[in-house]
C-alpha cells in the first residue's frame, strides 16, 4: 500500500504540459504562449513542425546528409523509405520540397537525416547541400509516402537504384541492418537482398563506403555497381549485365526501385512485360505530368485577397506561392494530398492526365493543376 500511496502523490504533483500551456495562453493574450516560447527555443512551437540541422555532412562532391533535429510535434515512428517535407527561405522566398529520410527510426532518437543531391536545376537542393549552416531553423511536414520497408520484410528482396534514388534503400537498409533481420553467416535466417546501383562514376555512388561494409559483414546482402559513364545505362533484358547476370531468382523476389524517370520508365515496362507488375515497388522524384496544360487565367484566393494571373502551365501552387499566399503543401507531387483546396468557381486541369475538373466546392491538389480561365479558391 505505501508504494501505491507513493504513486498518488507523485501523479497529483505532475501537472500534465497541456493544461500549463493552456493556463500561459490566457496570461499571454492576445499573443500566443508559442509567441514567447519560440524566444527561448524556437523548436518549441505548436503552430508548424520545426526542426534544427545540427550537422551537414559531405557524401561526395555534390551530396551532402543533413542530420536534423526535430522539434515538438514530431514522432519517430516514420517507416523505412518515407520522405518527409524540408522548407527553407531562400532569397526572400519560403521554398518547400520533399526528400527521403535516410536514416533508420528510432524512437527513442533525436535527430532524423535526409540526403540530398544538388541539382543544376535545383534551387533548394543546391542550397541545402553547398549554402545551408548548422543551426539553421527549418520547418517541417511529416513523413508520408508508401515506397515503405514492410514489417517484416520479405524473405527475398532486389533493389534497383539510380543515382540519388539510394536514399530511400539506404534507410531500408539500415533498419534491416539494426534489427538483425539481414542474413548473416552461410546457414543463418534472414532476408536475402540483392541491389544493383547505378551511379555515373565511382565518386559519386553516395553510400559507397557504408554500402561495401554491409556487403561485406552480411553474407545476405549482395551488392552490384554499374558506372554508367563507362558502363551504359542498366539494360534488364540484355543476355550480358541484364538482370539475369546479377540476379538470376529475379522473379522470386519483391523488387524496389528508385531513381531517374527514363530508368523507371524502362524498369516498368520490363516487369510489365513479365506480367509481375504486382512484385514492382517504384518511387519517383520527379512529377510526371504528362497531360496538356490549362488555358490559364487569373487566380483568386478569396480568404487571402489576392489575385495572379497564370499560364496554363504553372500549378495553382505555384501560382499562389508567387502571389504571397501561404498555401499548404507537401510532397509536390500529388500523392499526399496535403496542397488540397477548395475549388469555389472555375476550371482546372489535372497536368498528369488532362482531367479537367469545374464543380462548385471541389476539393482539387493544387500542385499538379493549372487554370483553365479564371477561377477562385478558398484560402
Amino acid at each position: 500500500m505505501a508504494g501505491a500511496g507513493t504513486k498518488v502523490r507523485s501523479a497529483a504533483r505532475v501537472v500534465p504540459w497541456e493544461r500549463v500551456r493552456r493556463a500561459g495562453s490566457k496570461l499571454t493574450t492576445p499573443l500566443h504562449p508559442d509567441d514567447y516560447l519560440r524566444l527561448v527555443n524556437p523548436l518549441w512551437s505548436q503552430r508548424e513542425l520545426r526542426g534544427r540541422i545540427e550537422q551537414v555532412v559531405p557524401e561526395t562532391d555534390d551530396a551532402a546528409t543533413l542530420v536534423i533535429r526535430p522539434g515538438w510535434g514530431w514522432r519517430f515512428d516514420h517507416r523505412p523509405g518515407q520522405y518527409v517535407g524540408i522548407g527553407i527561405p531562400v532569397d526572400g522566398t519560403f521554398q518547400w520540397r520533399s526528400y527521403s529520410i535516410s536514416s533508420a527510426p528510432k524512437r527513442s532518437g533525436r535527430t532524423i537525416a535526409i540526403t540530398v543531391r544538388a541539382m543544376p536545376e535545383g534551387l533548394l537542393s543546391t542550397h541545402l547541400v553547398k549554402g545551408l549552416e548548422p543551426g539553421t531553423i527549418v520547418r517541417l511536414a511529416a513523413p508520408e509516402g508508401d515506397f515503405v520497408l514492410p514489417d517484416p520484410p520479405p524473405a527475398k528482396m532486389l533493389f534497383l537504384v539510380g543515382g540519388s534514388g539510394v536514399t530511400p534503400v539506404m534507410a531500408m537498409l539500415r533498419t534491416m541492418e539494426r534489427r538483425g533481420q539481414l542474413r548473416g553467416a552461410d546457414g543463418e535466417e534472414g532476408v536475402d537482398v540483392v541491389m544493383h546501383y547505378s551511379s555515373p562514376t565511382p565518386e559519386r555512388m553516395i553510400f559507397a563506403d557504408e554500402l561495401q561494409r554491409l556487403a561485406d559483414e552480411h553474407a545476405g546482402l549482395t551488392l552490384h555497381r554499374l558506372h554508367t559513364d563507362t558502363d551504359g545505362m542498366l539494360d534488364l533484358g540484355h543476355d550480358e549485365g541484364g538482370i539475369d547476370s546479377f540476379c538470376p531468382d529475379w522473379r522470386e523476389r519483391q523488387t524496389y526501385a528508385c531513381g531517374p524517370g527514363p530508368m523507371l520508365d524502362s524498369i516498368t515496362e520490363f516487369f510489365s512485360s513479365h506480367d509481375l507488375e504486382d512484385q514492382l515497388h517504384l518511387e519517383r522524384f520527379t512529377l510526371q505530368l504528362g497531360g496538356e496544360g490549362g488555358e490559364g487565367g487569373t487566380i483568386t484566393f478569396r480568404n487571402s485577397g489576392k489575385t495572379i494571373d497564370a499560364d496554363g502551365a504553372t500549378t495553382v501552387l505555384e501560382a499562389g506561392e508567387s502571389a504571397g499566399v501561404g498555401m499548404p503543401y507537401g510532397c509536390r507531387m500529388g500523392i499526399c494530398h496535403t496542397c488540397t483546396l477548395t475549388l469555389v468557381e472555375g476550371r482546372v486541369r489535372d497536368l498528369r492526365n488532362g482531367d479537367e475538373f469545374d464543380q462548385h466546392n471541389e476539393q482539387v491538389q493544387t500542385c499538379v493543376t493549372a487554370a483553365v480561365g479564371d477561377c477562385t479558391f478558398d484560402i
